[in-house]
């Protein structure tokens, strides 16, 4: 590596889970990082979140999977169950054996604590330096790099961009240009302490009970000393993305005629937030020369197959080891990335709107959901998900 290329620098656009893995990433390639976030500080919201095998990997290619593990619950089983008659439709067991086929485990965490096992390495990394309290609001790109222009004025040029500023990513307007998809679904989360849960539900697993056109799922944080609550359902309003504070009201309307056995959740939380969620259709492209996206800024996707942060850390470890195949000639890198990453995320996410279909059904496509894994072995299980839980540093490039 030639010293100018040790002097490239970086600006990433957006302080979550995306844009501290990117930064740790490229700073594995000796890129230095300016992360520029518009909070007033480095943090994150929301409750839990779920992490497969594909995750822990990028987290220990990012050097940081033994903290996150730290702060994990490692789950034993994945439980569907019917809202209606409380039936179990089906149960994939992720203990030893899973782990074995996948090489990692199946966990679920706070999502703070996942940012923060990132934040912490960053915060510790020497090639990195963070800035609050800015707002991009355009960006200008030349054959030498982009510069970004904050609304006060402030310019920050680099050799390169990369925007990690979620489902309303300023960057991607400027890069793409195509509007969110609004999916009609909302999502409701809160934490229930311990105490406070059911003990028949104090299961150690990711348990959802799919009803018609709503869902509840789930599962233990921290410990088991939380537990981590979601319910969704096909809101009857036009909705616009953005998340506001939630009624308990609004959350019981709709779970009408589902079984007391979950219902009896939804008088748990003390406060819901409530998510009006958005996804966008895949497309051939995300960047174009110096500039790219990443994370839910690339392909923001409904959360069926709890894939959304997963997949935000597999990109910062394939847009790592791209520079690093690419001998830093970035413009090339952000080509590879891009052909690695689209044809994967899509898949993802035009799976994820399938499986919330199923998790949804009702009527006919409920009883013949409710047979689809009938019979069912765990290695077929394995089988059919191999192609999501599969992925490690050793495939990530895929076939070159």
């Amino acid at each position: 590596m030639t010293a100018q290329r040790q002097q490239q620098k970086i600006i990433i656009v957006g302080g979550g889970i995306g844009g501290l893995a990117a930064a740790q990433a490229l700073t594995q390639q000796g890129l230095e990082v300016l992360l520029l976030e518009q909070a007033c500080q480095i943090g994150e919201i929301g409750a839990g979140i779920q992490l497969g095998p594909n995750a822990y990997a990028a987290l220990d290619a990012l050097g940081v999977g033994e903290a996150a593990r730290k702060r994990s619950v490692f789950t034993d089983h994945l439980i569907m169950m019917d809202a209606i008659d409380a039936h179990e439709v089906a149960r994939v067991e992720v203990g030893e054996r899973f782990r074995q086929r996948f090489g990692n485990p199946y966990g679920v965490i706070h999502r703070a604590d996942i940012h923060l096992s990132i934040l912490e390495a960053v915060e510790r990394n020497p090639l990195i330096r963070f800035q609050t309290s800015t707002h991009i609001e355009s960006m200008e790109m030349d054959d030498r790099g982009a510069t970004l222009v904050d609304s006060n004025g402030n310019r920050y040029h680099a050799d390169a961009v990369i925007g990690c500023d979620g489902v309303k990513s300023v960057i991607r307007e400027k890069l793409v240009g195509d509007a969110a998809r609004v999916t009609g679904h909302v999502v409701y989360r809160a934490v229930v302490e311990a105490e406070n849960m059911p003990e028949d539900l104090r299961v150690n697993a990711p348990m959802l009970w799919a009803g018609p056109h709503c869902h509840l799922v789930h599962y233990p944080l921290r410990g088991g000393q939380q537990y981590n609550l979601v319910v969704t359902f096909h809101s009857r309003n036009e909705e616009q993305w953005g998340v506001t504070d939630g009624s308990k009201e609004e959350v019981l309307s709709y779970f009408e005629g589902i079984h007391e056995r979950p219902r009896q959740m939804l008088d748990r939380p003390t406060s819901w937030r409530r998510w009006a969620t958005a996804d966008r259709d895949p497309v051939e492209r995300w960047g174009e020369g110096r500039a790219t996206i990443l994370g839910d800024a690339a392909h923001p996707m409904t959360q069926y197959l709890a894939q959304g942060a997963c997949m935000a850390l597999e990109d910062a470890v394939v847009l790592g080891q791209a520079v690093k195949a690419c001998d830093h000639d970035l413009e090339a890198a952000f080509r590879l990335y891009q052909s690695i990453r689209i044809p994967r995320t899509a898949r993802v996410l035009w799976s994820a709107r399938e499986m919330g279909r199923l998790y949804h059904a009702k009527g006919v496509e409920r009883l013949v959901r409710n047979q689809l894994w009938e019979g069912r072995s765990q290695d077929q299980f394995y089988d059919a998900i191999q192609w999501l839980y599969g992925w490690n540093m050793d495939n990530c490039m895929g076939r070159r």
